[in-house]
């Protein structure tokens, strides 16, 4: 931290530096505690967006973050205002995004007096595994500590890797001058890259050996650098859930996807051609990304590279791993390097596409989903301009991975180990205002119902598109159930009609009864500049892809 001479209030200096370190909009609801940071920010450089409810206020934040890398930004009123943002800053810590909370806090004098809306400093422990929730967390009592918050504030922002703060800011310090404004340093944050010694190594050990590439999210920024090592290697990828589209799903060295919604292609492949290793880039392999399934393990190691050492064996710890931490891009343009022309895999090439023929659509019933995902294939992600998808957690889910292709400009993102209703409508909104893109969510009724920034898209003209598979029930659910042998109970809801809902809040409004109807109703979403809700009424008896999930739950005793 270096010194200005400018005199500025905590508020505006906190407002300057983060958009010095790239936040661009700020996503929250305006309250009394919180209304001299508010008015920093109307002042100031970075757009306000305000949000129905605090939660879709952290999903679109966290959205934001992961279309253009810039960090996220969350402000909240003390007591409930801050606790509703909890669940999405909770799916922004799992998700591993950049996102900072920035909280009222009652003032030193009135605490423990029963003030409105009471809050301390809240600092949570126990939303994510072996850690708190917050990388960083302060409460900001004395305008004199400001310089310290700040510079540990930008510091995490600019290092590798997530970084989640929250900051309490008393109202009664937020409009105070600051002695001396303190200013960004200008340096970046390093790259974490693995020693020679060890990437010379690895590079001995694969050379002649057969190995496949298991890719996950966190090797999303190394895309090209990967397909080159493929190609060059001769190494059949598959990928994470959250991976989808980090290499392209129309290769031929593709295997398909594996976890909840993956594809058979995958563990066919696994069984009949077990490779001597698995070269594991930027996934956990989580339950939802791998079941902890035994057919997936290599015959000698997992080579896993990550730049979190804590993943390393955390998903098979009686399996040999070689944990390399590195950023992923700088690893494998390292071991192409070192390895030279040796190093070629001896792995069986794929000989199956994995994904489905969607059927042909017909004229009566219901929409079956899969004819829908084939339908958004064509009419939405085939088109040519960006769009990246979110699908919510339950059925939407299995569908999505499990049917969409990504390998052009469009993108994919499923919050999978936190998995929190109502995140993709609010991802939606984040992508669409943030990105300046379609933003598409493909989310339950249930979903749709719990989280709603439909009206907040329509204030900003955000081109965000809602598509809903509205079964009147909670559809994984009701199927999981009857997957582990329980007669389903308390799984419907009241059928809803979401384009009329759409239609009142000053939203397109497009109701879908039958499969002929899918094409005019996508494409006239992809048309329209401002925000649209698809509501598309589906066959809910027709089974996801959610195979994988079901067996574990049965392994884990669910029945």
């Amino acid at each position: 931290m270096t010194k200005r001479n400018i005199t500025e209030s905590v508020s505006d200096a906190l407002v300057r530096l983060l958009a010095e370190a790239g936040t661009s909009h700020a996503f929250g609801l305006i309250g009394g505690a919180i209304a001299p940071f508010a008015r920093a920010l109307q002042n100031g450089p970075i757009e306000i967006v305000h949000c129905r409810h605090e939660a879709g206020a952290a999903f679109a934040a966290l959205e934001g973050y992961f279309t253009t890398g810039r960090p996220g930004l969350v402000f909240t009123t003390t007591g409930p205002g801050l606790t509703n943002a909890l669940t999405g800053l909770a799916a922004a810590r799992w998700e591993g995004g950049k996102v900072v909370l920035v909280s009222a806090a009652s003032p030193i004098q009135n605490r423990g007096r029963w003030a409105f809306q009471e809050t301390s400093h809240l600092d949570v422990t126990g939303a994510f595994p072996s850690s708190g929730l917050f990388h960083y967390s302060a409460l900001l009592d004395d305008v004199t500590a400001f310089p310290v918050v700040a510079n540990r504030l930008i510091r995490g922002l600019r290092r590798p890797g997530p970084f989640v703060a929250h900051l309490q800011i008393p109202l009664s310090l937020q409009p105070t001058p600051l002695p001396l404004s303190p200013a960004l340093r200008a340096a970046g944050g390093n790259r974490i890259v693995a020693d020679s010694g060890v990437i010379d190594r690895i590079a001995r050990t694969l050379s002649g050996s057969s190995f496949v590439i298991w890719a996950g999210f966190g090797a999303r920024e190394a895309s090209a650098t990967l397909t080159a090592f493929a190609e060059k290697t001769g190494a059949p990828v598959m990928c994470s859930p959250r991976g989808k589209g980090v290499f392209p799903e129309d290769h031929s060295l593709y295997l398909g996807v594996t976890g909840l919604g993956g594809h058979a292609a995958v563990d066919e492949y696994m069984t009949e051609h077990r490779p001597d290793y698995v070269l594991v880039l930027g996934t956990r392999l989580g339950e939802m990304t791998s079941s902890w399934d035994h057919n997936m393990l290599p015959r000698e190691a997992f080579i896993h590279v990550d730049i979190d050492p804590d993943v390393f064996g955390a998903a098979y710890p009686d399996v040999t791993t070689v944990g390399v931490q590195s950023d992923v891009g700088e690893f494998l343009t390292e071991l192409l390097r070192r390895g030279g022309a040796e190093l070629r895999s001896s792995a069986k090439p794929p000989k199956k596409n994995p994904f489905p023929k969607a059927p042909e659509a017909r004229a009566e019933g219901p929409v079956r989903p899969q004819v829908l995902l084939g339908a958004m294939q064509r009419h939405m992600l085939e088109e040519g301009q960006p769009v990246t998808v979110m699908s919510e957690a339950g059925n939407a889910f299995a569908w999505a991975t499990h049917w969409l292709r990504f390998s052009g400009s469009s993108k994919y993102r499923v919050s999978m180990g936190f998995g929190s209703m109502g995140h993709a409508v609010g991802a939606a909104l984040g992508i669409a205002v943030v990105g300046k893109q379609k933003g598409v969510a493909l989310l339950g009724d249930g979903a749709m119902l719990m989280n709603n920034e439909v009206s907040t898209a329509v204030q900003h003209g955000a081109p965000a598109v809602w598509v809903v598979l509205n079964d009147s029930r909670y559809g994984m659910i009701h199927q999981g159930m009857q997957s582990i042998r329980y007669e389903p109970f308390a799984t419907a809801i009241p059928e809803a009609d979401f384009a009329k809902m759409a239609d009142a809040m000053g939203a397109k409004g497009i109701r879908v009864v039958s499969e002929l109807e899918l094409p005019a109703a996508l494409e006239t979403a992809m048309r329209e500049p401002g925000p649209v809700v698809v509501d598309v009424v589906i066959d809910g008896d027709e089974p996801a892809p959610a195979r994988k999930r079901n067996q574990s739950l049965l392994g884990q005793g669910a029945n």
